[in-house]
């Protein structure tokens, strides 16, 4: 009996096989998580309503526009009221939801790579790169990111211009993403590290250095896909976090004002003395979307990192 070697065809079906049936297995344990199946389930409307808000609510409606009543309250024609301009809130507030996940969106590519470069070369290489990257790390862990975010949005928005663009994106609003993703990846960095030492230990990146493997090849070959459970459950959580940011810095007048995000929606409210008017429903919407995602993402994640950790599910 001769024995040879496996079909090429053969090992991609059961490459596929395994796949499909590793998918089935996450789906069936998140599904289980309640709290992380309505979080996906929230997220997805407001996903849509960022997608397309014309569908929902029509164009953004703008100061030349508006044919409300200066601040109405709900009616009829205005389900969630206007605003000092006479537009409608619940126009304001749908089309808010683009800018706000846009920008939460690029802020967390910009911290998850940061952060995932970082604590991976810092885990692997050990010594006194890891000892420098830590220090530079911990630089950023010490100050508030709130209060480093609120210094460097405006120097940079000095340097590069307020109404320039790029790519037909205004620069405000890249500002924003930058400011958020420098200050905010030194926690994500401290998490993978701690994993990335735990996997270059592994039998199978000790045989990688053995025949011949580089740095570079074992760190993209073996460490990355080993720590992408943990980069996807903090991806989640960070994203929630930089909605929370981008919301925070646009009610202190650091966003943009032809871009209106829930955060630039407060400012204006402020702006016009609602609270003080009792205009409650110029601020009530807006903060409620803020809560809503910020919690479903907090939820999601949670989830995630309960299904996609094996110690957190063997302690259940």
């Amino acid at each position: 009996m001769t024995t040879g070697a496996i079909p090429e065809p053969s090992v991609r079906n059961e490459r596929l096989r395994l796949r499909i049936k590793s998918i089935r297995s996450f789906t069936r344990r998140f599904a289980s998580r309640p709290d992380g199946v309505i979080g996906v389930v929230v997220l997805l409307i407001f996903v849509s309503l960022a997608i397309a808000p014309d569908l929902f609510v029509g164009p953004l409606q703008t100061a030349t526009t508006a044919t409300g009543p200066s601040l109405s309250p709900p009616t009829a024609a205005n389900l969630l009221g206007t605003d000092e301009l006479g537009r409608d809130i619940l126009n304001l507030t749908v089309h808010g939801t683009r800018i706000s996940m846009v920008i939460g969106f690029l802020a967390t590519i910009v911290t998850i790579l940061l952060g995932a470069l970082v604590g991976i070369v810092a885990g692997y290489a050990g010594g006194r790169i890891d000892t420098f990257l830590m220090r530079v790390t911990d630089f950023f862990l010490v100050l508030p990111t709130f209060v480093l975010a609120l210094i460097l949005a405006p120097i940079i928005l000095d340097l590069v211009g307020a109404d320039s663009e790029f790519f037909g994106i205004r620069v405000t609003l890249l500002v924003i993403v930058v400011v958020i993703g420098v200050t905010s990846w030194a926690s994500t960095a401290r998490i993978i590290r701690s994993q990335a030492l735990s996997v270059k230990e592994l039998a199978f990146v000790g045989r990688a250095r053995v025949i011949g493997s580089g740095p570079g090849h074992i760190m993209w070959r073996h460490i990355l896909p080993n720590v992408m459970n943990l980069i996807v459950a903090n991806t989640v959580l960070v994203f929630g976090g930089s909605i929370l940011t981008e919301t925070t810095l646009s009610f202190i007048g650091l966003g943009d004002p032809f871009a209106p995000s829930w955060g630039q929606v407060l400012n204006a409210a402020e702006s016009a003395g609602a609270m003080g008017l009792g205009a409650w429903w110029y601020v009530v919407p807006p903060s409620i979307c803020i809560v809503l995602v910020v919690l479903s993402f907090t939820l999601v994640g949670s989830a995630l990192d309960d299904v996609l950790n094996p110690r957190l599910r063997v302690r259940r």
